[in-house]
């Protein structure tokens, strides 16, 4: 009996079946359903991400609905935030409030007609009933439920309201919720990820609300109606909604409409196992985007830490996650985020764009506007960022580390006093006069290592100063800095012309 039950609530899907990889004749269509009642944060990027894949993978459709029915909720500019964030991210929908498509309207304020429709149609067939139980009595069986230790719970008393009693109730306009009468006993259905799973909902809850007294709908009736509608294939959501499922699957056996196949994927949590919490601040999306984060660095990140993947390893980018992702491979343990290790991943995503030609020309274009903001009127050359960027490959953590006081010589002549530069050596002068012969004579398409290995060379023969004081001496002059790159790293950053003035400028006396 359960098992023919559970084929009425969900066709069996095994793991390794063509249904389950997308060999159906059904189109793969999925989506990502947020509500704009704040702003997109990493849990809902990763969910947003697994569908996107889960789509691409297969030639699907990837489609943003916006969940917008709690009206009280709202954050103003959320909902076209959290698509901005989506596009920034590189993983826009195919069917979206901003783009359109053929099953539109694509936020559930807008939509309202079809859920009144599936409301009447359960109505109709007594699979629903109006409840007119006021606030007053519902908190009353609250307190009362909690004095006894008990969990809250409807008591279900307007289910058995007659008909003569429900229209007397309506004649006088009292206020009312729709209610969907939970069948007793434990239902079960398979889920991609996690199994066979069952739960008797009638044993431990109270007939659900389905539509609310202002006339929008709940979550469990609206994502129902809206998969529906679009035409939805596979549901692929937070373990959170795993309970919930079988709620949903009732509803989907009442109006008598096939479910789609459902995929629960485990959380992201923090690194100490503590949920990620919006009122940390920093796990929103805009925080990383300011903070100088590549999108590619994000999407490794959280598909790093996480499952569906044969192995971990850092620098996939979306292409690469799109041709490894295997939604049979995920398993069923929280995924586990290290933010530590963003500067790590950004490094080596920020050195493949600086690789790219096309890619590099956006950093430049990037880097511009931010120098001339930092050093107001002054003009810097293209091929000048772009050479800094080749040479300091590798070594920078975000594109803006370039603003910092490190790398400020690269950008301003620093002032250097000549008295310390003599305590350093009192050969200082005849230091700079040979390394500025040295940068005359060298060829322009001389590399890193022959500088430096060209100049180890000449400063060596120095009597009364080592090399390393030298090299002290040197980039002192060349930066004002006391550590950084190396001077040969430093003078092809400059370039030759400006390395010679910085040198002659500071011994000449």
């Amino acid at each position: 009996m359960r098992l023919l039950l559970a084929r009425v609530l969900l066709p069996i899907v095994h793991r390794g079946s063509r249904q389950c990889t997308g060999g159906t004749q059904k189109e793969i269509r999925v989506r990502f359903a947020p509500s704009p009642t704040g702003f997109l944060h990493l849990g809902g990027l990763r969910t947003a991400l697994y569908n996107y894949l889960f789509a691409k993978k297969h030639g699907g459709a990837f489609i943003l609905r916006l969940e917008d029915t709690d009206r009280s909720r709202l954050v103003p500019g959320a909902a076209e935030a959290i698509e901005d964030m989506l596009e920034w991210a590189g993983i826009p929908p195919d069917e979206s409030p901003r783009q359109g498509g053929p099953y539109g309207p694509y936020e559930q304020s807008q939509r309202l007609n079809f859920y009144q429709e599936a409301v009447q149609a359960l109505l109709e067939s007594g699979a629903a009933y109006r409840c007119f139980c006021t606030p007053q009595r519902l908190e009353l069986i609250k307190k009362e439920a909690l004095r006894r230790g008990e969990m809250p719970r409807y008591d279900n008393r307007c289910r058995h309201l007659t008909s003569s009693q429900v229209q007397e109730k309506l004649s006088k306009n009292l206020p009312f919720v729709v209610r969907f009468q939970l069948p007793s006993g434990a239902h079960s259905f398979q889920d991609l990820v996690y199994g066979w799973t069952h739960h008797d909902l009638a044993s431990v809850e109270g007939d659900p609300v389905i539509l609310k007294g202002d006339g929008f709908p709940t979550y469990h009736l609206a994502n129902v109606v809206d998969d529906h509608k679009m035409a939805v294939s596979h549901v692929l959501r937070g373990e959170e909604w795993l309970i919930s499922t079988t709620k949903h699957l009732l509803l989907y056996r009442a109006l008598g409409w096939q479910p789609p196949i459902y995929a629960h994927l485990p959380l992201l949590l923090n690194k100490d196992g503590s949920k990620l919490s919006k009122r940390q601040g920093d796990i929103f999306i805009q925080h990383f985007v300011q903070r100088g984060y590549l999108s590619d660095t994000l999407l490794d990140v959280i598909t790093n830490c996480g499952s569906g993947f044969a192995g971990n390893q850092i620098g996939r980018t979306l292409p690469e996650l799109i041709e490894q992702y295997n939604l049979q491979s995920t398993v069923t343990h929280s995924a586990l985020l290290d933010l530590d290790k963003l500067p790590e991943f950004n490094r080596v995503h920020l050195a493949r764009r600086i690789e790219g030609t096309d890619t590099r020309a956006q950093l430049v274009a990037q880097l511009q506007p931010l120098l001339l903001e930092k050093y107001k009127d002054l003009m810097f050359d293209k091929e000048y960022i772009e050479r800094i960027l080749v040479l300091r490959k590798g070594h920078l953590n975000v594109l803006t580390d370039l603003l910092s006081p490190n790398y400020s010589y690269l950008w301003v002549r620093p002032s250097v006093q000549q008295e310390d530069l003599h305590q350093l050596s009192s050969e200082a002068s005849e230091i700079g006069s040979l390394v500025v012969q040295i940068l005359q004579n060298r060829q322009s398409d001389i590399g890193l290592e022959l500088l430096s290995k060209e100049l180890k060379s000449h400063l060596q023969r120095l009597e009364a100063t080592n090399y390393s004081t030298s090299m002290k001496l040197l980039r002192l002059v060349l930066s004002g800095l006391e550590s950084g790159p190396s001077v040969a790293e430093m003078m092809l950053s400059l370039g030759p012309e400006e390395s010679i003035i910085r040198l002659q400028k500071a011994l000449s006396s």
